[in-house]
């Protein structure tokens, strides 16, 4: 039998098939694109975003034959959609950057009380959480609250689509900042200051749980094994982190998407000071039994497809022609040594450790004679630091990570993988399969169907090609460097916000 991993992410949608040694079979992607609009909005037409998920189900499984007996979905954070009683979307999904309810980030915890909403939730309060962008959509969106039946982030909303109950994984649902991470339940006080209705929002439980079965239709869709199942998910975020084996202290997940995340694990929860100065959340891993923490960039690999979308033409049009990729192109033209450019990557709001909505980002010391090469070289070098400076956080706060284990899109680029190493000053093993979300999501699959242990798949399907270590004077230069980084965001936001 065969087992697939479903990641329904920000720019884009995979669809991944593993055997029973977690041997990729089979794979398919679709990408979409975000509505953004000037107001501070950031959204995706979920219609869009579930027609897209079918369709690399249904070609993902074409390539697999009528095999995959089990199906697990990874999802973005905090998204959601409003849908009425027949299942039609009333709103697009506000993604993770949507900042439009900064407002209610202040207002709500006020009332509340933030040590309260802190010590249920294990998160600090940001605009990117769906608690903050319900409250947005009820004052501004009034007819799609009004009629909205249930709200449902991406990994609930595609199990309804496919004619489930849904279900949301723990995980997720600690992404809401409306879920009691201790107690493994909605929050009656949230939702009632919220004025949102548990059976409004799907039914929250452990990852790995079978979510339910598929009947005949969607299985014949799908081209599904016809006794197909759906397992909980995850949050994308943990459901990397065990898809890359990053399931005990000191190893972190270092994930390149949309955005840069490292995820680390623990065995409680953690409320501390440092955890909470620093907007380190608590909340639950893809492995039952397991918490998590994210330090983040909201800048990451968007700021190189930023650069693609802008300033590639040329690029984009050698790979229509070649079949090479664009961004393996782009890094082509960039040198192997630091440059002299220093980044601040906040071309979104920044995430952990600031959780800064205002400040812009910024380039210093360009001149005539930068290269684009050095440009396109300086915007990886920022985001970076960025990573950097949230592990010197996560260190500060109890949480050290010696190892970083690299997935996603970055993690295909040797360049790209160097360039961390020697920024962050830590070895990098970059595994041999970069679909970690997909891999981590299989794993569940399995796990439920022949009640294999996580523990025993993980060493079997968890693989390491290589391990990038930092090159000592290129990481001298870049610990010059951060130093000088440290200064920047209080430099530029006093600048800007003047």
């Amino acid at each position: 039998m065969n087992y697939m991993g479903v990641d329904v992410g920000t720019s884009g949608c995979k669809a991944v098939v593993f055997d029973e040694r977690g041997q990729q079979v089979a794979s398919a992607y679709r990408e979409y694109d975000l509505i953004i609009s000037n107001d501070g909005g950031a959204e995706l037409d979920s219609d869009n975003v579930m027609k897209q998920c079918f369709v690399v189900m249904r070609e993902a499984a074409g390539a697999a034959g009528k095999s995959i007996r089990g199906v697990g979905i990874s999802s973005q954070g905090e998204a959601f959609t409003a849908i009425d009683g027949d299942g039609h979307a009333l709103s697009n999904g506000m993604v993770t950057s949507d900042v439009r309810s900064a407002p209610y980030v202040a207002e709500f915890p006020g009332a509340f009380g933030e040590e309260r909403l802190y010590q249920i939730t294990g998160h600090t309060s940001h605009t990117m959480f769906t608690l903050f962008k319900l409250l947005w959509l009820k004052d501004n969106r009034p007819d799609a609250w009004t009629n909205a039946s249930k709200f449902l982030c991406m990994e609930d909303l595609l199990q309804f689509h496919l004619g489930l109950d849904p279900a949301i994984s723990w995980s997720l649902a600690g992404r809401t900042m409306m879920f009691d991470v201790r107690k493994h339940e909605w929050s009656t006080d949230i939702l009632s200051a919220a004025g949102v209705r548990a059976d409004q929002l799907a039914r929250p439980m452990p990852s790995g749980k079978v979510a339910g079965r598929l009947d005949k239709r969607i299985i014949a869709d799908l081209g599904l094994s016809p006794d197909a199942f759906v397992v909980v998910g995850g949050h994308d975020q943990v459901a990397g982190a065990l898809g890359g084996g990053a399931t005990e202290p000191g190893i972190g997940m270092y994930a390149t998407g949309t955005t840069e995340c490292i995820t680390a694990a623990f065995a409680n929860p953690v409320f501390t000071e440092d955890m909470r100065n620093g907007n380190l959340c608590t909340y639950d891993h893809a492995v039952d039994g397991l918490y998590a923490t994210l330090a983040f960039s909201l800048t990451g690999g968007n700021i190189l497809k930023w650069f693609r979308d802008e300033f590639g033409a040329l690029e984009i049009a050698e790979s229509e022609r070649t079949g090479v990729d664009a961004y393996e192109i782009l890094l082509k033209s960039a040198p192997p040594e630091p440059t002299s450019l220093l980044v601040l990557p906040y071309f979104t709001p920044s995430g952990t450790p600031h959780f800064d909505l205002k400040t812009p980002g910024a380039i210093l010391g360009l001149r005539l004679g930068t290269s684009r090469g050095e440009f396109i070289r300086a915007l990886l070098e920022g985001v970076a630091l960025e990573m950097r400076l949230n592990v010197d956080t996560l260190e500060r706060s109890g949480c050290p990570v010696e190892q970083l284990r690299a997935i996603g899109g970055g993690a295909k680029s040797p360049y790209w993988v160097q360039l961390k190493a020697d920024v962050i000053g830590k070895p990098v093993t970059v595994l041999d399969i970069t679909e970690a979300a997909c891999l981590g999501m299989a794993m569940l699959a399995r796990a439920a169907d022949n009640g294999v242990s996580l523990a025993d798949l993980t060493s079997e399907w968890v693989r390491s090609a290589e391990t990038i270590h930092p090159q000592p004077d290129i990481a001298a230069e870049y610990d010059r460097k951060f130093e000088a980084y440290k200064k920047l965001h209080p430099a530029i936001r006093d600048v800007a916000l003047a």
